[in-house]
């Protein structure tokens, strides 16, 4: 747990410094910053302390993102946004082409409440070896999350997140 703490506390303040660092540079204007984790760890949820399950916890990824004049600082969004649309996102914002065989959506529309974002996403954990998690795979929207998991255990989960959160 100190460790895990420890890192978060290291992130905060090294994100600082590079933000400070292009403020004091004259560089924030022109400048897209991301920082996006991956999945969490459980520190104890559901009685784990791994991650790889589609539980909210480890399923819900942070990102934060300065992009002057797309991003207000402060605000906060929860659409579904994904790391595979971080490359049309940049792109865009650079006024090139985003390829049309590339993976991914711009999100910059979501952020100016031009778009909606996704609906809906999928998600699949397909290991099978060392980790004692079973495979799994699954749908989540706003409201609902459906979970299919098979190999090791077999079975069904459908979660009401308005109901419970958590899951």
């Amino acid at each position: 747990m100190r460790d895990y703490m420890s890192t978060a506390l290291s992130l905060d303040r090294n994100i600082g410094r590079t933000l400070d660092y292009l403020d004091r540079n004259g560089l924030s204007e022109n400048t897209i910053v991301i920082y996006m984790s991956d999945q969490g760890f459980y520190l104890g949820e559901h009685g784990w302390f791994d991650k790889r399950f589609m539980y909210e916890e480890s399923f819900r990824t942070p990102m934060v993102m300065r992009c002057p004049g797309a991003v207000k600082p402060g605000s906060s969004n929860n659409d579904f946004v994904m790391n595979l649309d971080i490359a049309p996102t940049l792109l865009q914002a650079a006024h090139a082409e985003i390829p049309p065989d590339m993976q991914g959506e711009s999100f910059l529309p979501v952020l100016s409440g031009k778009n909606k974002a996704r609906k809906a996403m999928y998600y699949h954990y397909y290991e099978n070896g060392e980790h004692a998690v079973s495979p799994h795979f699954g749908v989540r929207n706003e409201r609902y999350k459906l979970i299919r998991f098979y190999n090791r255990v077999n079975g069904w989960e459908l979660y009401d997140l308005k109901k419970d959160p958590s899951k």
